[in-house]
């Protein structure tokens, strides 16, 4: 179960440390890759939302043979996000800087994958 828990706290920690921010760059993200933002209730629900996530990757961290079952929308939330954006910079309606971001929640999203398989079969062993 170590590579579950190391898997979803890295990804956990990485999410708080690049979201986190967000809160405060509003009007910097707008300035830095026009156009401006229209809707911030979209904007900050976004973040809202990935923020939330972040905490459930920690939760899911602390006992992965449990939670194994929020590893499904877990494995969605990154995926969701990941091919959004690689469709949108090959459409030509996103900056190519954003496929960083991308590229990392495709890649959490493979090991969240390999989690959910490497716990599978293994019962309820409680914090183990």
């Amino acid at each position: 179960m170590k590579f579950a828990k190391v898997v979803f706290w890295v990804a956990g920690i990485w999410g708080l440390v690049v979201i986190t921010p967000l809160y405060f760059m509003f009007d910097l993200i707008g300035k830095n890759d026009p156009p401006a933002i229209t809707h911030p209730g979209f904007y900050y629900g976004f973040v809202g939302c990935a923020l939330a996530w972040q905490i459930a990757f920690l939760i899911i961290g602390a006992n992965p043979v449990r939670l194994r079952p929020m590893m499904i929308p877990s494995v969605v939330e990154k995926f969701t996000f990941g091919v959004a954006v690689v469709v949108l910079v090959m459409e030509g309606r996103t900056n190519q800087r954003d496929l960083v971001f991308a590229g990392t929640d495709l890649t959490l999203g493979v090991l969240f994958v390999a989690a959910f398989l490497v716990t599978g079969g293994k019962g309820d062993k409680g914090s183990e």
